[in-house]
């Protein structure tokens, strides 16, 4: 019995030192404070970055950011698709994804949830505690040649 209260004690000990470790955002000398769009796009990154992840965003999000690539100078969003909750150590990330038609979603959304959470905690020091992931669609290669067709025909 006093082998399990030992085993225990160990396992209660690690999961202090992550707030620990967290903790060197707020010291002695000042506070460090993460911006929300710092997560958000940290996170949108370590997303994009697991093959079998399309896009990331819904289909009006998507569309938006395809207009404001076409203007000069304009770039689409990193944080798309990615909404964040930071506090002073912690962050909850909720992403909203299109996946590679084929790919085992399970296996990608744990791939996913692995890479920003090492992403997030590793670059702002914060603990990442939820990455909830919305699959919105299924990407066929074949629909990709049918939206730029009608493009095609104006003029540039």
């Amino acid at each position: 019995m006093t082998n399990t209260a030992t085993t225990a004690k160990p396992t209660s000990n690690s999961h202090s030192a992550a707030p620990a470790e967290n903790g060197a955002l707020v010291s002695t000398q000042g506070v460090t404070t993460i911006a929300d769009t710092v997560v958000q796009k940290v996170a949108g990154l370590a997303t994009r970055e697991i093959t079998g992840v399309h896009a990331l965003g819904g289909g009006a999000v998507r569309a938006f950011n395809a207009l404001r690539e076409r203007i000069p100078g304009a770039t689409a969003s990193a944080g798309q698709g990615v909404s964040v909750e930071v506090g002073e150590r912690q962050a909850a990330v909720d992403l909203q994804i299109v996946v590679e038609y084929g790919v085992a979603i399970a296996d990608l959304a744990k791939s996913v949830r692995r890479n920003v959470i090492g992403a997030v905690e590793q670059m702002t020091g914060l603990e990442v505690v939820e990455v909830n992931i919305n699959v919105s669609d299924v990407h066929i290669p074949g629909d990709d040649d049918t939206d730029e067709q009608p493009e095609s025909g104006r003029v540039q």
